[in-house]
């Protein structure tokens, strides 16, 4: 599949690319497009992709021959195999109509692979109004350590294997499950991972951010990959959150990363922290069940 770039470069506001996800407006965003292409019919990671970290092989592809793409709409398919399957159509268009050619393909193709979900993606640009991605989308942000990783934690922070008693992270992981600490935490316990940052009041883990691990990206630039980030209930609105942040940022630094790209939920804690700490906004990635 070849893609005719001046078709797809004016209707894309946000630098995004199919199963690879956000990456940075100077990367080569044509040769990523024709690469996840290139690797569909297999289940192979491209070297750049984040996603190796968590998995033996790539489980979400494109669906190189159902993708449309014409002067007026693009519309690329990927099939996700886990969860009983899921169909996401990346609408890059233009038109009033655009949405509703996306979410007619995406159940077409749910349809005739017995996938559990379909949903259409589409995007919204940095200068475009917050709210109409609210509820259903996540704001991409830029942190750039070219001046340097910011401020300084202001507090104590640890890593994982410093904590006199490690048991105390399991208990903050059970609670914190629906953030994904839970299988963070499988996964640290199987020596998979990076370091994982973590902050503690009178003892108790309350906060922790990680796995801390830096990839090259397609053009060799090194990249802070994206942490699971998150503080107990009972702990938060104390800075605990901007505290692990900080020292993040700052293991970053210390490590050579050049750049993070993350997505954070439109309006939540995150969302603000980044705003706070000034990051920039690279615009808004939508998703919907159709």
């Amino acid at each position: 599949m070849r893609f005719s770039w001046d078709l797809i470069q004016p209707v894309m506001p946000v630098p995004y690319v199919p199963t690879l996800g956000p990456v940075r407006q100077d990367d080569p965003v044509h040769y990523l497009f024709e690469a996840v292409v290139e690797t569909a019919a297999t289940d192979r990671f491209l070297p750049y992709d984040k996603d190796q970290r968590w998995f033996e092989t790539k489980t979400e592809r494109v669906m190189a021959d159902a993708i449309e793409h014409d002067r007026h709409l693009t519309l690329i398919p990927t099939l996700a195999e886990r969860a009983g399957g899921v169909i996401k159509v990346h609408v890059y268009g233009s038109a009033p109509d655009s949405l509703s050619a996306g979410a007619d393909l995406a159940r077409k193709l749910a349809a005739a692979h017995g996938a559990r979900q379909a949903r259409i993606v589409w995007f919204l640009g940095p200068d475009q109004p917050e709210e109409y991605a609210w509820g259903v989308g996540t704001r991409v942000q830029l942190k750039d350590f070219t001046h340097g990783p910011g401020q300084a934690p202001g507090a104590r922070v640890l890593e994982y294997k410093e904590l006199a008693e490690p048991e105390r992270f399991e208990i903050f992981a059970d609670l914190m499950a629906e953030d994904g600490f839970a299988f963070l935490y499988g996964q640290m316990q199987a020596g998979s991972v990076g370091p994982v940052l973590v902050v503690l009041d009178e003892g108790t883990v309350v906060g922790a951010i990680g796995p801390m691990e830096t990839m090259s990206d397609a053009v060799g630039r090194s990249r802070l990959l994206p942490q699971y980030f998150g503080v107990c209930p009972d702990y938060r609105g104390l800075g605990y959150g901007r505290t692990l942040w900080r020292a993040a940022m700052h293991w970053g630094h210390r490590h050579g990363a050049a750049y993070q790209l993350l997505q954070t939920e439109v309006g939540g804690a995150s969302d603000r922290l980044c705003a706070a700490e000034g990051l920039t906004s690279l615009g808004f990635v939508n998703q919907k069940l159709v």
